[in-house]
Order: structure tokens, then sequence, then C-alpha cells
């Protein structure tokens, strides 16, 4: 595969989303309250066209928009990804009715999506998830139409957007015992009888809360894709979404490089600026060094997804892993490096250091990461024997 570099146009709509983020959204962002839903920021993100491209461009585009965003205001990155990772199942696997009613919502910044997963048992092994789909009988039930009938029973927990977004995507067991073939993918609105929901105190300043079923009725209607694949759905939403969770990463690590090249040139320190010595040379050195190596691989995992490769599940987790790690070690070394003034509440690298932990967790953990990149290697090896 090539190694990946911006072409001139590209370069130039990078520039522009990184000053529309600092000009426009930033001050939204300013003005919303932390873990509930910024509507109006989500608006502006429809005002300027961003949320449709989640549904017209691939995946390079994707990771150019997350990480020019994240490089000026993080809230509004994470405001367009909650959009895309709730609504791609819509958009990839809805039917006709599901894709008119709620991506131009989404697009426009009128309804907000969730992607709703993780359960309090199964998080990191989402193959283990609970949430069941009862039928009416002991098979779904055949309703004069033809529709099938289930109700969904159980919880939800660390849904980002919940409890205050629109519809959810929401992953539930159809199939008992079954692992992961026996679940099934639902469009699951806000407004069904029987689904309740509270927020979460979470360290990450995005809204993240829990959801209650209490026989939510969903029908034939509300499925995505096909009765008991749902976890290809949800699996195929993550491998698009994992590499541009790196380039969120990205993002976060450029803007701390930056702010720690411009503090060493400038703070005097022993008899000199703070770059002069070569312990604080080196170490910026490094911060540079792994933030690109990141940058490299998230963008060949994404062009990997927009080509169609087959190890697009092994350069996904490769990215996600490699870049979340990173951005933590740059942010804590930047921190480092500023000393005190970097842990003031309202200072960039204070609120980049709450930002940077939660993504080496969600959408799969490092751990889970590791797992991943494993299995398809020794499946590589054993399809070559």
């Amino acid at each position: 595969m090539p190694a990946f570099s911006l072409d001139p146009p590209q370069t130039a709509w990078c520039a522009e989303l990184r000053t529309l983020a600092a000009e426009r959204l930033r001050p939204l962002a300013e003005k919303g309250e932390p873990g509930h839903v910024n509507r109006a920021l989500v608006a502006e993100l429809g005002q300027l066209g961003l949320l449709e491209r989640l549904f017209t461009s691939g995946a390079v585009d994707l990771c150019l928009m997350r990480e020019s965003l994240a490089y000026a205001c993080t809230e509004a990155e994470t405001a367009l990804a909650l959009q895309g990772l709730g609504a791609h199942p819509v958009h990839a696997h809805g039917t006709p009715a599901q894709r008119d009613r709620w991506l131009p919502r989404v697009a426009d910044g009128t309804a907000i999506a969730a992607f709703a997963l993780s359960e309090p048992a199964a998080g990191s092994d989402a193959a283990a998830l609970e949430l069941r789909a009862d039928a009416g009988a002991s098979e779904p039930a055949a309703e004069p139409d033809g529709a099938a009938r289930w109700r969904l029973t159980g919880e939800k927990c660390w849904i980002s957007n919940a409890p205050e977004a629109d519809f959810y995507t929401v992953f539930a067991r159809t199939t008992p015992g079954a692992g992961a073939r026996g679940v099934t993918a639902f469009l699951v609105p806000a407004d069904r009888p029987g689904l309740g929901g509270t927020s979460l105190d979470m360290l990450s300043p995005h809204p993240i809360g829990a959801l209650t079923f209490d026989a939510v009725p969903v029908t034939a209607d509300d499925v995505l894709g096909e009765v008991d694949r749902g976890f290809r759905v949800a699996m195929g939403t993550l491998n698009l979404f994992r590499p541009s969770v790196g380039a969120f990463a990205v993002g976060m690590a450029r803007a701390a490089l930056d702010a720690t090249l411009a503090h060493t040139a400038e703070r005097d320190a022993f008899g000199g600026k703070l770059k002069d010595l070569q312990t604080v040379a080196h170490q910026v050195a490094e911060m540079a060094l792994r933030t690109e190596a990141a940058r490299l691989m998230v963008y060949a995992a994404a062009t990997a997804y927009d080509e169609g490769a087959e190890d697009v599940p092994k350069r996904a987790a490769m990215a996600k892993l490699l870049a979340t790690e990173t951005a933590q070690y740059v942010v804590d070394q930047a921190v480092q490096l500023h000393g005190a003034r970097a842990l003031r509440r309202g200072h960039l690298l204070e609120h980049l250091y709450r930002e940077v932990r939660a993504p080496r967790v969600y959408e799969g953990a490092s751990e889970v990461q590791r797992g991943i990149i494993a299995k398809e290697l020794y499946a590589g090896r054993e399809a070559a024997q």
C-alpha cells in the first residue's frame, strides 16, 4: 500500500476545518453543559455540511474531519463522531423507510443518534451481551401484517449521547446461547414505551448514560440488516470508526505537541530557553516521532478500508491501539514539560488530559485491539499454509 500523504485540496480543507472549529464551533462548545448533548453545536455541524459528509465520504475523509476538528475543538469532533457512530448502521443496513426518516435529520443536526452496544456485564466482550429480544411466543410472533414482534428487556451502559438521543442503534440477543451469531440490531426511537435512561457522571465531558428496556416493543420494521446477524452490523461499524478514533487521538496529540513547541521555545529556564536543554529537545522529538507514526498508521488503515482490503480488521485495530496509546503518552509528556500551569482549569492541556483517557477504552479497549490483532495474524498464517 502506498504511503499516505495529503494532496493540496485535502491540506486546504483540513486548514479550513481547523479554522471553523476554532472560530465557529468552539464558542458553541464553551456554552454547552458538560455531560449533556449540545444541540446547538450539533446543529452548527449540520449547517456546515459536515454531518452529511458522514454518509457521502470514505474512511480517509472521516479521519481528516476528526483529526482536524480535534485539533481545535474536541467537543465538536466528538459530537460529529457520535452522530456517525449511531447513524452509520442505519446508513449501511437500514431499510429505505428507516433511512428516509432518520438520515436527513442526522445530517442537518436535528436528530441525535446513539450506538447502544455495551452493557454492565458485556463491555469488552460484546458477544456476551444479555439484552433480550423476547418473542411473543416460542418464535417471533407472526402478526397479521407478517411483522415479527419482540420485546426488549435488559440494560445498556456507557452509551454516548444517552439518555438524550432521539434514536438508538440497539444490539439485542434474539437467539439465546448462540454467542455472536444470535444478536440482532434494532433501530429504536427514544419515545418507545418502556425505554428509560439516566445520565452517568463521567470524566469525559460528552454525554454518557445508561438505558433500561422494560419490554420495549420492536418489530421487523425496526431490524437493521438481518435477524441474528447484528454482530456483523456492529463490527462493520467499528471497523470504520476505529481508525477514526485514532484520528481523533492524533488531533489531540498534534495540539499537545504544538503547544509544547511554543512553550519550550519561549520559556526561560536555567539561563536559556527550555528547548535548549537536551533532555527537553529529545523528549519533544520523541513526541513528534510517535505522533507521526500513529498518524501514518491511521491513514493507512483508512485507505485500506476505502479500498476494500481484506486485512481491515487488523489494520483498524492497530491504528486505534497505536494512536490512542500514543496520544496518552504525548499529552502526558506535554503536561510534564509545561509544569503546574498545565494542570490549571481551563488550560488546553488540562482539557486534553481529561479527554485523552477515554479513547483507550471505548470502541474496544486497548487489550481488545491486541486480541484482534493476534487473532487476525494467526488466521492469516493458517490461511497461508
